[in-house]
């Protein structure tokens, strides 16, 4: 078999700090190495045969930069520290862009956390600050059975880093699953829209640096930041859900 050249552009919708930083550059640099050992992971049962990739990352922040639809295959949203609910002017361009995506059939769609919401208000559903608290770390996500089917696992443990929320299934969406404190945990529309809202190119490190300084903001208490550090190394199916979003695109 075969398996194509996927041309991935990743909307850039912030940008990592510290260490992470150092290490990846960007948010596209974490995203290039999640779909990399997603392709690695998916060639284990195709005769170490892998699609080619072809990744380029788009800064919507600051540059306002974004990829022409006949240039790529697929867009994938990524996660941010802004709110997605907000109407600052790249925010809403952003969504705008999403809009068109949604009306095409032929450019893929991925959302990640911040992502996953921008797609789920570009659907007309609420999307806002969540009334459960803060979601981090390592988290089980409890999953429907069409999340089953997607993932090849009867649960999923994934990296959370957010508090805002998408509180409506849209129409036409099949769900993913939840947990406790998200109701609306993934997105999925057959050859179209797949979503998360946890962070499966997230890992240990990644997240502690990111409770460590939310800690030290004071946006963290000394419970909440002992709880997620004390689940940031339990073992995440990050590379599964990698894998999953590049069958999605070659399906």
């Amino acid at each position: 078999m075969i398996l194509p050249r996927l041309r991935i552009a990743i909307l850039e919708c912030d940008e990592p700090v510290g260490k992470t930083k150092e290490k990846y550059g960007t948010y596209g640099g974490l995203f290039t190495e999640l779909l990399q050992n997603g392709a690695t992971k998916l060639a284990e049962s195709n005769n170490g045969k892998k699609p080619e990739l072809v990744i380029t990352g788009w800064d919507v922040v600051n540059k306002d930069q974004y990829p022409k639809l006949e240039d790529i295959d697929a867009v994938l949203l990524t996660g941010s520290k802004f709110n997605s609910f907000d109407n600052d002017p790249w925010i809403l361009k952003l969504v705008q862009y999403t809009r068109k995506l949604l009306k095409q059939n032929r450019v893929r769609l991925i959302g990640v956390c911040f992502g996953h919401q921008i797609i789920g208000r570009a659907l007309d559903v609420k999307v806002d600050r969540g009334d459960r608290g803060w979601e981090v770390s390592v988290t089980k996500v409890h999953l429907t059975a069409k999340g089953k089917e997607l993932f090849g696992l009867e649960e999923l443990n994934i990296h959370q880093m957010h508090r805002d929320l998408v509180y409506e299934w849209p129409q036409h969406v099949e769900h993913l699953g939840h947990t406790d404190s998200c109701d609306v945990q993934g997105m999925y529309v057959k050859d179209h829209v797949f979503t998360v809202q946890g962070h499966p190119e997230f890992n240990g490190d990644v997240v502690s640096e990111l409770l460590q300084r939310r800690h030290d903001q004071g946006i963290f208490n000394d419970e909440m930041y002992n709880d997620g550090m004390s689940r940031i190394r339990k073992p995440h199916d990050g590379t599964v859900v990698g894998a999953a979003f590049l069958r999605f695109l070659l399906d």
